[in-house]
């Protein structure tokens, strides 16, 4: 429980960067299918999620 409590904007931010990654996919996408990160949906789900993740950890307080 601790741990969620301490990377709460972290996982917050893992979560919402998996919705938009995979939602990127379902919407835009790569039609040719040789893009490596959006011609599948796990791969770009999984990509919006370290980018999320990194950007909300980005204004995490040090104490």
């Amino acid at each position: 429980m601790q741990f969620i409590v301490k990377y709460k904007l972290t996982l917050i931010g893992v979560l919402l960067g998996a919705i938009a990654g995979y939602m990127y996919y379902s919407y835009i996408g790569c039609a040719s299918g040789t893009c490596a990160i959006t011609s599948k949906p796990l791969n770009s789900t999984l990509y919006g999620a370290l980018m999320g993740g990194l950007l909300l950890n980005s204004f995490k307080k040090d104490k």
